[in-house]
């Protein structure tokens, strides 16, 4: 294994924080079920949040697990590496649940279900009801959902590093690069993801832990193949070998989906037409994207910048703070009137704007840095990253 550190991994986590939160100031705008809606959603917004469906949350698993597997090198055993990885997410998920998701459920329950008590009322006298109310099962993680799945896929790797020997370790390595490598790492997850498809076809995402197996199985791929790619750096030679390809054929799936969405859209076939082939399309677009993201950051981003290692500390408490001030935020413009691209706009500003300073004062103050899911001071140096 390599120790030098992969920067274009770094953008690429980096970026995909980002996209997330992009996403999720869209899901104001867009016509599926979410906490709050703009009054009047609008239709064709389902084309771009499509374009990143498919991908967005694999990757973050994909880079997360690459980040995973770097942290355990550099820690040099699992219990360490695990209550390392404990301290860093259950401790801010812990915070987020009790501290930042509350005004969510809230909103949600005064805007589509007429709930007419007060915030603070709510977070003392509802929130922590530990059942549901109006079918929303309180107290919940919300977005933070990914933190939780990712400390239990972590918990998996922590356990099968303890319990497996080095040797044979290095040996399931060692044989699951040379099955990855050259096109098979194009094929070989996708078909996987394509059984799965299969097997669940009605499967809906829960983010509730114990009852989606399917997404696990779905996830865990992208996870173990991103902690693959950090202990066998050689597997990026396959990436830098096929990422153009893919990155093709991840374009070419996109224009199916997209064609037959417009064809549901216009009312030219039901919403039952071309299913299979949208699901297959969308399977193919999502992993040929993600290899061909993971080629672009190799081949184009693997090089520093002097604000990369900021951004880099700054995408967890961005994450954990920024749909709750797209939710609030939303409100207020749903409650005025506001039309879709002063909206939008303002989303963008609030968010951006909320979320740098809950960053900024959050690693200011000792106490309150592990609660956003940074590390302690190391005395009076500074922060450490």
């Amino acid at each position: 294994m390599t120790a030098t550190r992969h920067l274009g991994m770094d953008w690429l986590r980096i970026g995909a924080f980002a996209l997330l939160i992009l996403y999720h100031i869209g899901m104001y705008f867009v016509p599926w079920g979410w906490h709050v809606k703009i009054a009047q959603p609008i239709d064709w917004v389902q084309l771009p949040m499509l374009a990143t469906n498919s991908w967005r949350l694999p990757l973050l698993f994909l880079v997360s697990g690459y980040a995973s597997a770097a942290l355990f090198a550099k820690l040099g055993g699992s219990a360490a590496f695990m209550r390392s990885r404990s301290a860093r997410l259950l401790i801010p998920l812990a915070f987020g649940v009790l501290a930042v998701i509350p005004p969510q459920p809230w909103i949600e329950l005064v805007t589509q279900h007429g709930y007419a008590k007060s915030l603070g009322t709510f977070w003392t006298s509802d929130y922590f009801r530990f059942g549901t109310l109006d079918g929303i099962v309180l107290p919940t993680w919300q977005h933070l959902w990914f933190v939780v799945y990712l400390w239990a896929y972590t918990t998996i790797a922590a356990a099968i590093l303890a319990w497996v020997p080095a040797e044979a370790r290095a040996r399931i390595a060692d044989g699951a690069a040379r099955w990855l490598g050259g096109w098979r790492l194009l094929a070989l997850p996708l078909l996987w993801w394509l059984l799965l498809l299969a097997l669940f076809p009605d499967h809906d995402e829960t983010h509730a832990l114990v009852d989606d197996g399917p997404s696990h199985l779905h996830y865990l791929m992208p996870f173990f193949v991103g902690w693959l790619l950090r202990e066998r750096p050689i597997l990026f030679d396959a990436v830098a070998r096929w990422w153009r390809l893919a990155l093709a054929v991840g374009i070419a799936a996109f224009a199916v989906v997209a064609a037959i969405l417009c064809l549901w859209l216009s009312g030219a076939q039901s919403p039952d037409w071309g299913r299979t082939a949208f699901d297959i399309a969308h399977q193919v677009q999502g992993w040929t994207t993600i290899v061909a993201l993971v080629g672009v950051a190799d081949r184009y981003w693997n090089r520093d910048h002097p604000k990369r290692a900021m951004l880099a500390e700054a995408v967890f408490p961005f994450y954990i703070v920024h749909q709750t001030i797209i939710v609030v935020a939303g409100w207020y413009l749903l409650r005025a009137g506001t039309s879709a691209l002063p909206s939008f706009l303002i989303l963008v500003a609030a968010t951006v704007t909320g979320c740098w300073l809950f960053y900024w004062i959050g690693r200011s103050i000792g106490w309150l840095r592990p609660l956003i899911g940074l590390q302690r001071k190391a005395g009076r140096v500074g922060w450490v990253r």
